[in-house]
């Protein structure tokens, strides 16, 4: 018995300096990559306005009120990507107003009763980021993001969304994305890759 609890021990601390190392390493190549870092910034810029044209065609094709709030979403997960403080204050309190709009009268009264509990928190978190400083963003973005995942479990989504992941923030913080690729709203430039796909939802 004290031969496993021991084997326990040591597989655990190695899973955790593994998953310490794998982001530590991804901090190291944004470090080394300071000397490219207009190149870095333009990429960035690209993948956010790649992001936005996916949001906008989202949109027009999607069921109303539902993809206004994830379009919304997803521009304060990119503001706080490029840690843009300003921005993230902007759209929280936009996305506090979609939440506020969204109608939910389609659905059945158990439904109703859910989403109406992850809209009352959800606005209130979204006003707290249209009032904080940037590490106060991202603490209530990583509530925020667990609101927007519960709707999409009532609501659906027309298109796949991607699940990810960051075991450094917070004791381990998820958020929505539409790209498989990482961009790490917690850290921002700090550690931008810090992180990996835990799910696609469809």
């Amino acid at each position: 018995m004290k031969i496993l609890k021991t084997t326990l021990g040591i597989v655990a601390i190695a899973f955790i300096t593994l998953t310490i190392v794998s982001c530590k390493d991804g901090k190291k190549e944004q470090n080394n990559a300071d000397g490219n870092h207009s190149e870095m910034n333009h990429d960035n810029s690209d993948g956010h306005h790649d992001g936005e044209k996916k949001a906008i065609s989202m949109s027009e094709n999607g069921s109303g009120n539902t993809q206004d709030v994830l379009d919304d979403y997803f521009s304060l997960k990119d503001a706080l990507v490029a840690d843009d403080n300003a921005k993230g204050t902007e759209l929280g309190a936009t996305l506090a107003k979609s939440f506020g709009n969204l109608d939910i009268s389609k659905y059945t009264d158990t439904q109703i009763a859910d989403l109406k509990d992850i809209i009352e928190d959800a606005v209130e978190h979204a006003e707290h980021i249209s009032e904080s400083d940037i590490a106060h963003q991202r603490e209530h973005f990583k509530i925020l993001s667990k609101d927007v995942t519960d709707m999409v479990a009532i609501t659906g989504t027309e298109i796949t969304l991607y699940e990810q992941f960051c075991p450094m923030y917070d004791g381990g913080s998820s958020w929505l994305s539409m790209d498989k690729e990482v961009r790490n709203p917690y850290y921002g430039s700090q550690m931008l890759k810090c992180g990996k796909v835990q799910r696609e939802i469809n």
